[in-house]
């Protein structure tokens, strides 16, 4: 068979058969094979010892074995394949935990126990039989129809390890697939099952939905599952519109997903998408009516910045680099947007410039993907005016060179020039010298900036007449 025309196939059938052991190939693999789809991942099934079986196929193959005795697994990588072994087993759960109570079981015992009946596929490698499916649930039935559904009764399923849960609703983003009614409806039942799962768990499936090639379905099966609400409520916030003398704002739980969609056609980076989900997330906190103007959000990219690490704290999500790059995206994406509403001054685009510094490509994908008008003439007219701002991000660039910019005057140099030690002084005099240069006032050079220091020191005393 095609699926198992690797070497580590064949040799893993032979080790089995020396030991007397049944190995197959399940899960992720078969599934993804089936599909046409890459896998490098490989999960082998023993009934019988999975960590003796894999000791002998590493040293045959003379490579490292990485074994974890306390689960039962082991696992090794061949060329670009990482194989993990496992016994057969059966499961059962404590209501307080997803951590099961194991016991040695059967090849149809560990299909049991699978998440989905498109995860329970297995191929066996036995030599009478090499590469015959198994398919005890009719998985390749539900792969062709693009179904997601649970081997057993989902209740059962979805009680026992809530993570499936959200995992049913990863894959079905993932591979736009549906989930079962049956099964959708067992996810709304069993929601709040997923507080006793860690957040790490849980939030490492938000990611790979977010990285899916059209993330909104994920949300909106989260949404529609109540799921949302346990996990991300800030969100949840987003929904509805109000209505005030007859005017209402735009649907922004909607819009958002539509932005992050937009997106996720330019760029696959994590980081961007979860500013683009966060975008707007401070709306409900700014929406106020003023009569005569409508509905207004005034200073929510300002407070969404300052959303952004609560919600990263409260996901466990990196609270390093990769939130402050989120937490610019959010503060800064409405700035492009007010230089295509005003005349574009040199001024504004070298404070973006610097503002922004080398994610400034990163930003302008952001603020054309927040163009979600169904108007295509108002969408051409943004776009337009959005390439006009990229010319002039260019040449303000080519002539200032603001984007990593690094004041002509040191602390060091302002001591030194008026004998002075740390002071508010030395802060007054760069973040004048700062903006003259962001102003266009001065050059970026160490001449003019030198003479306006002179300047300035004189206004504030330190130079003696």
């Amino acid at each position: 068979m095609n699926f198992l025309r690797n070497k580590i196939f064949g040799i893993i059938s032979e080790e089995a058969d020396s030991l007397g052991a049944r190995a197959f190939v399940i899960g992720g693999y078969v599934r993804d094979s089936l599909l046409g789809r890459e896998s490098k991942d490989i999960d082998i099934v023993v009934e019988g010892s999975g960590i003796e079986l894999a000791e002998r196929v590493a040293a045959k193959l003379q490579v490292n074995l990485t074994v974890f005795k306390s689960f039962g697994t082991a696992m090794l990588k061949s060329g670009k394949m990482e194989v993990e072994f496992v016994g057969a087993r059966r499961e059962s759960y404590r209501a307080e935990s997803r951590k099961p109570i194991v016991e040695d079981g059967s090849l149809e015992d560990d299909q049991k126990r699978r998440d989905f009946t498109i995860n329970a596929l297995a191929f066996s490698l036995q030599k009478d039989d090499f590469g015959k499916l198994v398919d005890p649930f009719t998985g390749v039935s539900d792969l062709q129809a693009g179904l997601i559904r649970t081997p057993l009764d989902p209740d059962t399923t979805y009680t026992d390890d809530p993570l499936r849960m959200i995992r049913a609703i990863r894959f079905a983003t993932q591979l736009s697939f549906t989930i079962v009614d049956e099964s959708l409806e067992s996810i709304r039942r069993n929601r709040e099952r997923i507080k006793i799962l860690s957040k790490e768990r849980i939030t490492d499936e938000l990611n790979k939905i977010m990285l899916s090639p059209k993330p909104s379905v994920g949300f909106y099966l989260l949404d529609q599952t109540g799921l949302l609400e346990l996990i991300l409520p800030q969100l949840v916030k987003l929904k509805g519109v109000e209505s005030v003398e007859g005017r209402g704002h735009k649907e922004n739980f909607s819009h958002t997903l539509q932005v992050l969609d937009n997106l996720a056609v330019k760029s696959d980076n994590l980081w961007l998408r979860w500013g683009a989900l966060l975008h707007d997330i401070a709306k409900p906190a700014t929406k106020s009516y003023e009569p005569g103007v409508g509905w207004t959000f005034h200073g929510h990219d300002y407070l969404g910045g300052k959303m952004v690490a609560g919600i990263f704290r409260q996901l466990k999500l990196p609270l390093n680099e990769k939130m402050k790059y989120v937490q610019k995206m959010v503060q800064l994406h409405l700035r492009p947007i007010a230089l295509v509403q005003e005349e574009v001054t040199d001024s504004a685009v070298r404070r973006l410039l610097f503002d922004a510094g080398d994610d400034i490509e990163d930003l302008m994908m952001l603020c054309e993907a927040d163009i979600t008008s169904k108007n295509d003439k108002i969408v051409k007219r943004h776009k337009n005016n959005f390439e006009l701002v990229r010319q002039k991000l260019i040449e303000v660039e080519e002539k200032d060179a603001v984007r990593n910019f690094q004041n002509p005057i040191t602390g060091e140099i302002i001591m030194e020039r008026y004998g002075l030690s740390p002071c508010k002084e030395i802060g007054i005099i760069k973040e004048y010298i700062k903006n003259a240069i962001l102003d266009g006032r001065i050059g970026n050079n160490i001449e003019e900036a030198s003479a306006l220091m002179e300047e300035r020191a004189r206004e504030l005393g330190l130079i003696k007449e």
